[in-house]
C-alpha cells in the first residue's frame, strides 16, 4: 500500500494497528548483506507535484543547555570573540551562509521553567537563576531581546515556546504583548526602554514543550484544556494571521488522538481545533548505536535504518490530522526537536557535548530526503542543537570555531527550500536488518516492536524551482563500501530535457572522520563541479558513504 493509498483508506480506528505493522517491520539492527550488484534506477517523476517543501524543516532549535547559548551565541559585550553587542559574529554568520529559516528557543525542558521578565532590562540587574532540568546556574544575559536580535542578525524567524508547564496564560500574553504589541501599555513601554519600541512581530509560539514529561507531567487530555484555555487568550489578542500556535503532541501511547479527541468535544467544539496550527512531534535516533565515533559498521546501519521508524510515526500523525480536520484547516507536523543522540552526560556547562561525523551528517541527509517527500505534511523540522549540544552544526570553545559535518548538510540542502516536490521511485540493492534482541522490552516497545525489514541503499529526493527552472536531486548512497551506478530518469520531462548541471558532494574516507576544534575541516562538501547531461535520462556514479547535490537546469 502506497501512502495515498493509506492516508486515503485508514480509519482512525485502523491507524494505531498499522503504524505498529509498520514500525515493527521498520525496526534497525543487525545489517544483512545484500548480494546484488551496486546498481540502482532513481525515477523523478515530473508530472507528480507532492506539494511545496516548506523551507523552516531547515530549522534549528537552541536550549538554555550546555554551552548552547553562552559561549556559543552570547559572549558578552567586553568579550575579545568577535561580537555585536555581545552576541557572537562567526555563528550568525554561520547561520547566514545556509539561510537558516527559523529558530526555536528557549526549550525544550528550559522552557516550562523559564520566565520571560528575568531576561529583560539591564543585564546587572537581572536575577541569577538555577536551571533545574540540565545542572547550571543562569545568569539572564541572554533573553527576550537578545535572542530576538541574534535571530535578525541571522536572518532567521523566531520561534518562541511559552512556559506551561510552571507558568499562566497571563505570563504567556503579557510575552506576545511585550513581542509584538502596538497598544500604549506598561508592556511595550517596558520594551521601548529597553531599546525596542518597534513591536518584534514574532510569529510562531509553541504553547509548551513535551508537557507530557518535563513541561508538567500532563495526560493527552488534561494538556488540551490547558491548551485551549491558553490560546482562548493568546489567540484573541493575535492579530489573524499573523501568529501560528504549536501544540504539545507525542508520537506514543494515543496522545495525539486523545488531544484531538478532547479537543472535539470542548463547548468550541471544531473552532477548538482551528486555534492548532501546528502540530510539534520530537524523534531523537538513540540506543543500539555504538559511540558517537566508536560504532561498528552494523551500528552504521542501524542509525541510518532508524529512519524508516520516524517515516512510519509520521505516517500515522498524518492520517490522524487528515481525520480531525478539513483541507482548509490542516494541521502541519512540526518536528521541532529531532537527531541523532549518543550517550554523553546530561549536566554542567558542557552538557550533551557529542562528536559529529560523516554518519551523523548521512543521517541528517536521508532524514531530509524522507521529510522532503511529505510535502506539504511537515510544517517545520528543528534539528536539536544548533550549537556545542547534541547534532550540532557547529562548535565553540573561546575563540575556537568549527563546522560540522552535519553542517554541510544543510548546506547542500539549500535549493530544496521552498520548491515543490516531485515523486521519486527509487530501485536500489537492499540491505536487511534484524530485531536488536539485546535491548530491553521496554526500549523496543518505545522504538516501535521487533520484526525486520529492507531499506535501500540509495536515498532520494527531488525539488523543482520553476522560477529558475531547475530540478535539484539530492542522493544519498548508504553503502559503506560500494558505488552506486544510478540510472536517473525524468518521465514526462519534454524534450529537450536537462541541459545540463551542477554537482556537490559530501563525502570522507571513513564515516567516523568528524570535525573538531582542532581539525575542523576533515569532512568538508566539494566545489561545485559541472554536469554535462542532455535529456531527460542520464546515469551518475555515487561514491559509497557520500551525499551529493544534483542541480539540474531544464528548458
Amino acid at each position: 500500500m502506497n501512502r495515498r493509498q493509506f492516508l486515503g483508506k485508514s480509519s482512525v480506528a485502523a491507524l494505531g494497528a498499522m503504524a505498529l505493522r509498520t514500525r515493527a517491520s521498520a525496526m534497525p539492527a543487525v545489517l544483512a548483506p545484500s548480494p546484488e550488484s551496486q546498481r540502482a534506477r532513481l525515477d523523478v517523476v515530473w508530472g507528480d507535484r507532492v506539494g511545496k517543501i516548506n523551507r523552516n524543516i531547515y530549522g534549528h532549535f537552541a536550549e538554555h543547555l550546555g554551552s548552547c547559548i553562552y559561549d556559543a551565541m552570547w559572549v558578552g559585550v567586553d568579550s575579545s570573540i568577535p561580537n555585536y553587542n555581545g552576541l557572537r559574529k562567526d555563528t550568525i554568520e554561520a547561520l547566514k551562509h545556509i539561510h537558516a529559516p527559523i529558530l526555536r528557543w528557549p526549550g525544550g525542558c528550559f522552557a516550562d521553567q523559564y520566565h520571560w521578565r528575568d531576561g529583560v532590562g539591564p543585564r546587572e540587574k537581572r536575577p541569577r537563576t538555577w536551571n533545574i532540568w540540565w545542572g547550571r546556574d543562569e545568569g539572564n544575559a541572554f533573553g527576550t531581546d537578545e535572542f530576538l536580535e541574534y535571530c535578525r542578525l541571522s536572518g532567521v524567524e523566531p520561534y518562541l515556546c511559552a512556559n506551561v508547564g510552571s507558568g499562566s496564560p497571563e505570563e504567556a500574553l503579557d510575552w506576545m504583548m511585550y513581542c509584538n504589541g502596538k497598544e500604549s501599555t506598561t508592556v511595550t513601554a517596558l520594551r521601548a526602554a529597553n531599546g525596542h519600541p518597534e513591536p518584534y512581530k514574532v510569529r510562531y509560539w509553541s504553547v509548551g514543550n513535551e508537557n507530557w514529561g518535563c513541561g508538567g507531567n500532563f495526560d493527552a487530555e488534561t494538556y488540551a484544556h490547558e491548551y485551549a484555555r491558553f490560546v482562548t487568550y493568546l489567540g484573541r489578542y493575535a492579530e489573524r494571521g499573523t501568529v501560528e500556535f504549536v501544540a504539545c503532541g507525542d508520537f506514543r501511547e494515543g496522545w495525539n488522538q486523545k488531544f484531538f479527541e478532547t479537543l472535539l468535544h470542548l463547548p468550541a467544539g471544531r473552532r477548538a481545533i482551528r486555534n492548532v496550527q501546528q502540530l510539534s512531534v520530537h524523534h531523537y535516533f538513540r540506543g543500539g548505536l555504538g559511540q558517537a565515533t566508536q560504532f561498528t559498521d552494523e551500528e552504521y546501519y542501524r542509525a541510518l535504518a532508524g529512519v524508516a521508524v520516524l517515516e512510519a510515526r509520521l505516517e500515522e500523525t498524518i492520517g490522524l490530522i487528515q481525520h480531525y480536520t478539513t483541507s482548509q484547516n490542516r494541521v502541519g507536523i512540526a518536528l521541532d526537536e529531532w537527531g541523532i543522540w549518543h550517550p554523553v552526560p546530561g549536566t554542567g556547562a558542557e552538557a550533551l557535548w557529542q562528536s559529529n561525523t560523516l554518519r551523523d551528517a548521512l543521517l541528517a541527509a536521508v532524514t531530509f530526503n524522507s521529510l522532503n517527500s511529505y510535502g506539504e505534511a511537515v510544517s517545520m523540522a528543528n534539528i536539536a542543537q544548533t550549537f556545542n549540544v547534541l547534532q550540532c552544526i557547529a562548535f565553540t570553545k573561546g575563540p575556537k570555531f568549527a563546522l560540522t559535518p552535519t553542517y554541510h548538510v544543510f548546506d547542500l540542502y539549500q535549493p530544496h527550500m521552498d520548491a515543490m516536490a516531485l515523486k521519486t521511485v527509487v530501485d536500489s540493492p537492499t540491505y536487511t536488518v534484524k530485531p536488536l534482541t539485546q535491548l530491553p522490552p521496554e526500549f523496543l516497545a518505545f522504538l516501535g516492536g521487533g520484526g525486520e525489514t529492507k531499506r535501500t541503499y540509495l536515498s532520494a529526493s527531488a525539488s523543482l524551482n520553476e522560477a529558475q527552472k531547475q530540478i535539484c536531486v539530492t542522493l544519498v548512497n548508504q553503502h559503506l563500501t560500494e558505488p552506486l551506478e544510478v540510472e536517473i530518469r525524468i518521465p514526462g520531462l519534454d524534450s529537450p530535457g536537462v541541459r545540463g548541471g551542477s554537482v556537490r558532494e559530501l563525502t570522507s574516507g571513513n564515516v567516523r572522520d568528524e570535525n573538531t576544534l582542532d581539525k575542523p575541516d576533515v569532512v568538508h562538501p566539494s566545489a561545485p563541479k559541472e554536469l554535462s547531461v542532455q535529456g531527460n535520462k542520464f546515469t551518475h556514479i555515487v561514491p559509497p558513504h557520500a551525499l551529493e547535490t544534483l542541480l539540474l537546469q531544464v528548458a
